[in-house]
């Protein structure tokens, strides 16, 4: 995929944050754009900035990502709509704060419906419309937390790892196959969205304490910048996309460090992580 001019893009999560300067990237490129999120205003907000930047066409529907059977009929609507798909980016995630031990299930399957699942409805449902297409690119979000651990990130980290071992090895099945999907795992650090002030905690979490060390120590890249990134690794038909200074570090500490940097991770999150609430019984 030489350019994304004329192509149809479907970007889910587009509310806010990456999807949404993705949405107004592609806009500025010529793409025609199904966009999607349960937060109606942020859509709203994004359709209208699609449009001023340029796009050709903008859809818009409100989509709950976890929901199969909508998915299945979302992808339908889409095609019948604009006779073809292209692209498709799996933006949509949330995030879930806590220790494992203080979890519980209900997060844990609310976190796992849009993380993963989500992933998973939007690949399946929209991947033989990109065969089809003779042009097609599958674009799902994993996350710096996709290639390293972190504690009290335990379930958004099997969502993360579990979202870049479908990409590689739907990568390898396209090429397998000689289908003309490209397949890109992108894997951002910390970037400035709403994703941590959205999140849900347990309940030995301070959430406004968590909220307050994303946005302020830990996001250190816009999402416009992010998206540009993002948009050059599909044209390039990257495997995996890094964004940020702090994901490369990171990996690349990792990988010199072996399973040992989990001894480090674990010694330095103690000065920085806010400390547990009280929970009275």
């Amino acid at each position: 995929m030489r350019t994304l001019a004329d192509k149809v893009v479907v970007i889910t999560g587009a509310g806010s944050g990456i999807g949404r300067a993705l949405a107004v990237n592609l806009a500025r490129r010529g793409s025609l754009l199904a966009l999607s999120d349960v937060d109606e205003a942020g859509l709203a907000e994004t359709v209208t900035l699609a449009q001023r930047a340029g796009a050709p066409q903008v859809r818009s529907d409100r989509l709950d990502v976890a929901d199969r059977d909508a998915m299945g009929r979302y992808a339908l609507d889409v095609v019948q709509h604009f006779g073809r798909v292209n692209v498709i980016v799996n933006n949509a995630g949330v995030s879930l704060t806590g220790d494992f031990t203080d979890l519980e299930y209900n997060d844990i399957d609310w976190i796992m419906g849009v993380n993963l699942w989500g992933v998973l409805h939007g690949t399946k449902e929209f991947l033989p419309h990109l065969i089809a297409s003779g042009d097609g690119h599958v674009v799902n979000l994993s996350s710096l937390f996709g290639l390293i651990s972190m504690p009290g990130q335990s379930i958004y980290n099997a969502t993360k790892y579990a979202v870049r071992g479908m990409s590689e090895a739907l990568r390898e099945e396209m090429l397998v196959a000689g289908h003309p999907v490209g397949v890109t795992s992108v894997h951002p650090g910390g970037i400035k969205t709403a994703i941590a002030r959205n999140s849900r905690v347990s309940a030995k979490e301070d959430k406004a304490a968590t909220a307050e060390l994303f946005d302020t120590k830990l996001a250190k890249m816009s999402p416009e910048k992010a998206a540009e990134i993002i948009v050059s690794g599909i044209l390039k038909n990257k495997a995996r996309v890094l964004v940020g200074i702090d994901a490369h570090a990171l990996h690349h500490a990792a990988k010199l460090l072996g399973s040992r940097y989990q001894d480090v991770v674990a010694k330095a999150s103690q000065k920085v992580v806010p400390p547990k609430v009280t929970v009275h019984e």
